[in-house]
């Protein structure tokens, strides 16, 4: 049986990857950062949390990390763990540059001096790409050009991974991952947000969504399949770094849009633009050219935009139509406090 640890095993891919890797049998270890309040809801949600071996650690520790090795003695390390929410790196540079970008070192640290076999998996990002381009369908060989403190701290990864895989002669693959979404993405994500939004909008709970610059352009993508090529990376003859991408853009707008015909509402009646949302440097475009993929891993999207942001808005339905009607969740999760206000509000609408 093979054995996995995944850093960052509470997030969108780490809950996602989890699972994947427990349905091939996988002996999963997940590392985790211990806070007040535990963030297990995806794990939960996915009905994987009694089936997962978690690992509490730093990463800003090079010990507690290779405590988490020696727990888990890995055959494959997927280094998922960030600062990954671009706006909140600009309010937290230094912590960003920490956690994004230094622990990978330590992870390849730990790899390189007592487990040189053990295959590395690196969570690189498009936007490492920047504003270089504009809409141009991007591949592994274009130039990088960072505009967020996260994109930088990601770059950092990046490279240190390629130097290490070259100058040690590891194994170690990184995913340029573009934007990928799902039902368990987090709130501070704007697709989430949007959702989330427009649900209460729905329910009467909300009369306005607040959002910044609705003409940014990504290439979205449905997570369970993209964490499905991180696995791919790892099973190669070689490593080596792969973007990971539709091929399409579509706008923060055609999002909002998609989400308010779910409803059958008009988003135009209820949208509000608002400056405060904006960044201070914003990538107007970015587009991925997933070829490379496609060829060696015979990896490829299945999953189109407007059912993407169908899956997202039908789960959150669900969960607030759960909560308004006094249900207990089937997990915990977050963000859906018992707000008296919200409470009032709807059964106001209802009668």
């Amino acid at each position: 049986m093979k054995k996995a640890l995944i850093t960052g095993i509470t997030g969108q891919d780490g809950a996602y990857l989890a699972k994947l890797l427990l349905e091939k049998n996988y002996k999963v270890y997940g590392l985790y950062r211990r806070i007040s309040t535990p963030n297990f809801w995806r794990l939960q949600s996915l009905g994987i949390y009694d089936k997962i071996n978690l690992i509490s650690g730093d990463l800003s520790d090079l010990s507690s990390i290779l405590n988490a090795f020696k727990a888990s003695e890995p055959d494959e390390v997927y280094h998922l763990a960030a600062q990954s929410f671009v706006e909140a790196s600009f309010e937290s540079p230094l912590a960003t540059a920490e956690v994004t970008g230094l622990s990978t070192t330590r992870i390849l640290e730990a790899v390189k001096l007592y487990y040189r076999d053990t295959k590395v998996y690196f969570a690189g990002t498009s936007e490492m790409f920047g504003s270089a381009y504009n809409d141009k369908a991007l591949n592994e060989n274009d130039v990088f050009k960072p505009m967020s403190p996260y994109a930088a701290a990601k770059l950092y990864g990046y490279w240190i991974s390629r130097i290490y895989r070259e100058g040690y002669g590891l194994f170690i693959s990184s995913g340029i991952l573009f934007n990928h979404e799902s039902e368990i993405r987090g709130l501070e994500f704007v697709t989430r947000k949007i959702v989330n939004e427009v649900a209460k909008i729905y329910y009467g709970l909300e009369k306005k969504i607040k959002l910044g610059n609705i003409n940014a352009k990504r290439d979205w993508g449905y997570a369970p399949e993209y964490v499905d090529a991180m696995y791919r990376m790892l099973q190669a003859d070689k490593p080596d770094d792969y973007v990971i991408a539709t091929d399409e853009t579509h706008t923060v707008e055609e999002f909002l849009k998609y989400a308010f015909d779910y409803v059958n509402m008009d988003y135009h009646k209820y949208l509000e633009i608002d400056k405060k949302f904006l960044r201070p440097l914003d990538v107007p475009a970015l587009r991925g050219d997933y070829t490379k993929a496609k060829k060696e891993l015979q990896w490829e999207p299945k999953t189109k935009f407007p059912d993407l942001v169908r899956l997202m808005m039908g789960e959150e339905l669900k969960r607030w139509d759960m909560y308004l009607k006094g249900e207990k969740f089937p997990w915990d999760v977050p963000n859906y406090p018992n707000e008296n206000n919200l409470l009032k509000t709807y059964r106001g609408n209802v009668k």
